[in-house]
């Protein structure tokens, strides 16, 4: 008899119902309504996502109608008499507390709600209906039919956000790591969102949108490993699939919109009934083939998933005809058109999508072999070596082929006069506008590395403007062209002597419409304000700090990407500060070569002038966060203190590394860096463990706990004041001093060199260690000092009095 029943059960799965498409199913899901027929009164009922507790203390849930045999849905409302819930959460550490204290006021958070909409592809709904059987069933469907009236068209709303997730999800069968999600209704914080994604590499998030300056913003509360993941000290999850290499063939018209066949090798983690990818929103997916046999497609915008990922691209889902072997290669095809380049004047041209261009997942090495097809008129740069190229009567074809495996594949377009140089071993092409000086146009879009924007402290006067001759002469564009290959060429050489190899041997540099600059493996895309002379054109009306930057620092800064972001990569949101600092301050020390150390601490005073200015909000721009929150630091509260954060703090951190290493055992690190983590990706905590390896012996807090706890996992800047006086006779002489600390919390604490200095012979140098408290030292001398100074040498972010 057991043996029959088993059968029947095999046979019912084997013939059972196939699953929808996903264009089926997301219909259903948009036409979807909460059931009356399955509305509860509750009372203590409880739900807890790891660390993320929900208390429904009195109320009413309902749920939506199934969904694939599941309810997706539910919402609770305390809308009754003493009607009430709470949710509980506390963040594992320290700088998460103060994350979220500084947007809600406390570092825990204990939120009582009235209304919250929960979407779950999860266990939740089990879950709850054990919770609510356990006790007295009571249904409610006269509340349930008022209920679903006021709150499906709400869940629908919000379930769009979620789209392709859900279908993900739901097409994928795998509950046990689905997502839950709860839109609550705080009675003190007004809405916000909770989000729990086992998949995730911070299973939990909270946080809220905003509006501000015409933007809108995901305001990140906290973020964080979930308790069961931290006890399991898990690696970060691996994209669902892997990719080997890339043939892509674009065709780009005279209207400038751009067709292109996308074909990969990939290799599915696990079992790829659906495979998500990612391409720009100014893509469209036409179809996908696996193996050339067709699969479906499924393209939706999901915004709100979107805003708390921010992140630019678009999900898009590919549904196999039959699910996919793990661990085995498959070819991949692609078509997909769009418009990512737009014209921002005559002969200048814009390309918003960049590296997402092409379906992805995630920021993987591979191989590439790009084939162009575009009006013969322009121009086209990318990188790699040409393998390739031909003239048509109206159209020219140009391929490539990268010789390594890199993270990405960018091109840029135009009609450009050339620049050609080469210097140890490297090959580097500067193109510029053809027969006119090069025009800066601001266009809309992501900025990888904008110009400085000082905070200015109040009452500070405005920053000067240099003195320019009304009538200059017309700016050179094949001059400046050449100048710029020197000097990248020359930034190369610098850096692979430092070093080693940088991602590949030759480099493109093109001009883009803005204020920034972005490198790619092989192609620097360079703001048009770095191609005009400088003190000529629109850089003459800057003041003289901006003239630098477009003139002197972007171009450098760009050129250290070869190696800082395409060769050695961050391995999450909270180590991309890594990159961008070792990028900054590699440009620095390029500057530092060229122009002396003393025009490298004129930059870093400027850099502490800005951490230490006030924001609107009367706070500190260090303030807002510490530097491993990357992105967050973007938020409504002070949307340009990431910039200041991560490229200009970032730089102080790794000056003051080096200045404990010394210039050898620096300069050893960075290439023990290069070559311990080519082509793959690092940690803060693996470069904290690397840069300990450099410490001179003996050197205080020997493993950089101390100090990673302060200036990377932390805030604040210290002011730092000496006082001393020396007593004693020749040989015998005794220096005491204090070394005073404010403005910092009572356990900020750091080691600052006291440099004592004599008429002749070498200084000697004693570290003292801050404390809320003034420090004492006592230093015994044999002659008397002639000056005694609180690091003269720019060791410590701090102000000095």
């Amino acid at each position: 008899m057991r043996f029959v029943a088993a059968l029947l059960v095999a046979s019912s799965l084997l013939y059972a119902e196939p699953s929808p498409s996903a264009a089926a199913l997301a219909q259903t899901l948009r036409e979807m309504s909460l059931d009356p027929d399955e509305c509860y009164r509750v009372r203590d009922l409880r739900l807890a996502k790891e660390d993320a507790r929900f208390f429904f203390t009195d109320g009413h849930l309902i749920f939506g109608k199934p969904v694939e045999g599941r309810p997706v849905w539910a919402v609770f409302s305390a809308d009754v008499e003493g009607g009430d819930a709470e949710l509980l959460l506390l963040p594992p550490d320290k700088s998460e507390r103060r994350s979220l204290a500084a947007f809600t006021q406390s570092p825990n958070l204990n939120e009582h709600f009235k209304l919250a909409i929960l979407l779950f592809t999860d266990q939740t709904h089990r879950a709850l209906m054990e919770e609510i059987q356990s006790g007295v069933l009571r249904k409610s469907p006269e509340t349930g039919v008022l209920m679903a009236e006021q709150w499906s068209p709400v869940v629908r709303n919000i379930s769009t956000g979620f789209e392709s997730v859900l279908v993900l999800d739901l097409l994928s069968r795998n509950p046990e790591n689905g997502l839950f999600f709860a839109a609550v209704s705080g009675k003190k914080l007004g809405n916000f969102d909770v989000l729990y994604d086992p998949r995730s590499a911070e299973q939990i998030v909270v946080g809220q949108t905003t509006f501000r300056e015409n933007r809108t913003f995901f305001d990140v509360w906290t973020s964080f490993t979930a308790r069961s993941f931290r006890k399991q000290a898990a690696p970060p999850p691996e994209p669902e699939v892997k990719i080997k290499d890339y043939r892509i063939e674009a065709w780009l018209d005279a209207s400038l919109q751009m067709r292109v066949v996308t074909k990969a090798t990939v290799t599915p983690a696990g079992e790829g009934r659906v495979l998500p990818f990612e391409v720009s929103r100014q893509m469209r997916i036409t179809q996908a083939l696996v193996d050339g046999v067709p699969a479906e497609v499924f393209q939706r915008e999901s915004m709100r998933s979107n805003l708390i990922r921010n992140n630019n691209n678009e999900v898009f889902l590919v549904i196999p005809p039959q699910p996919l072997a793990p661990g085995r290669e498959y070819q991949l095809e692609f078509h997909h058109e769009g418009a990512v380049v737009s014209q921002a004047s005559e002969r200048l041209y814009y390309v918003g999508a960049r590296g997402n261009w092409y379906p992805g997942r995630g920021m993987q090495f591979a191989r590439y072999d790009l084939t162009f097809h575009y009006p013969k008129e322009l121009d086209l740069v990318s990188a790699g070596t040409v393998v390739e190229d031909q003239t048509g009567e109206e159209v020219r074809t140009t391929r490539r082929r990268i010789g390594a495996p890199v993270r990405w594949a960018g091109f840029n377009l135009g009609v450009y006069e050339r620049a050609r140089i080469s210097r140890g071993g490297l090959a580097v092409e500067v193109c510029g506008n053809r027969r006119e000086p090069p025009r800066p146009h601001v266009l809309t879009g992501p900025i990888l590395l904008p110009p400085p924007q000082p905070f200015p402290r109040r009452g500070q006067p405005p920053s000067s403007i240099l003195n320019i001759p009304s009538t200059p002469p017309p700016p050179d564009p094949q001059l400046r062209l050449e100048h710029l290959a020197g000097e990248i060429a020359s930034a190369m050489e610098f850096m692979a002597e430092k070093l080693g190899p940088p991602a590949l041997d030759s480099l493109t540099v093109s001009p883009i419409p803005g204020a920034f600059g972005q490198g790619f493996p092989g192609l620097i895309y360079l703001s048009t304000f770095a191609y005009l002379q400088p003190r000529q054109g629109p850089l003459r009306t800057m003041t003289q700090r901006h003239q630098e930057f477009f003139s002197e620092t972007l171009h450098a800064h760009e050129a250290a990407h070869q190696w800082w972001g395409n060769l050695v990569a961050s391995g999450g949101y909270r180590d991309d500060w890594l990159m961008e600092a070792l990028a900054q301050y590699t440009a620095l020390l390029y500057l530092e070569k060229r122009k002396g150390g003393a025009q490298l601490e004129t930059v870093l005073e400027q850099y502490r002038t800005d951490l230490s200015a006030t924001t609107d909000g009367g706070k500190t721009v260090e303030s807002a966060g510490p530097i491993v929150l990357g992105m967050r630091l973007n938020s409504s509260q002070s949307p340009a203190s990431w910039r200041v954060i991560i490229y200009e703090k970032g730089s102080w951190i790794l000056h003051m590394l080096r200045r404990r290493m010394g210039d050898g055992q620096f300069f050893r690190m960075l290439g023990e860096l290069r070559r311990r983590y080519e082509r793959k990706t690092v940690s803060t905590e693996q470069f904290r463990l690397l840069a300990a390896e450099f410490l001179p012996k003996g050197a205080p807090d020997a493993r950089l706990e101390a100090f990673f706890d302060q200036w990377v996992y932390g805030s604040g800047i210290p002011s730092l004041q000496l006082r001393h006086s020396v007593r004693g006779k020749a040989s015998g002489l005794q220096l005491t001093g204090t070394v005073t600390q404010s403005g910092v919390d009572e356990d900020f604490s750091v080691h600052v060199p006291v440099e004592i200095r004599f008429a002749s012979g070498p200084p000697v140098v004693h570290w003292v260690r801050t404390s809320y408290e003034p420090v004492p030292f006592t230093v015994w001398l044999k002659a008397r000092p002639v000056k005694v100074l609180l690091d003269p040498h720019y060791t410590v972010l701090a102000e000095k009095r």
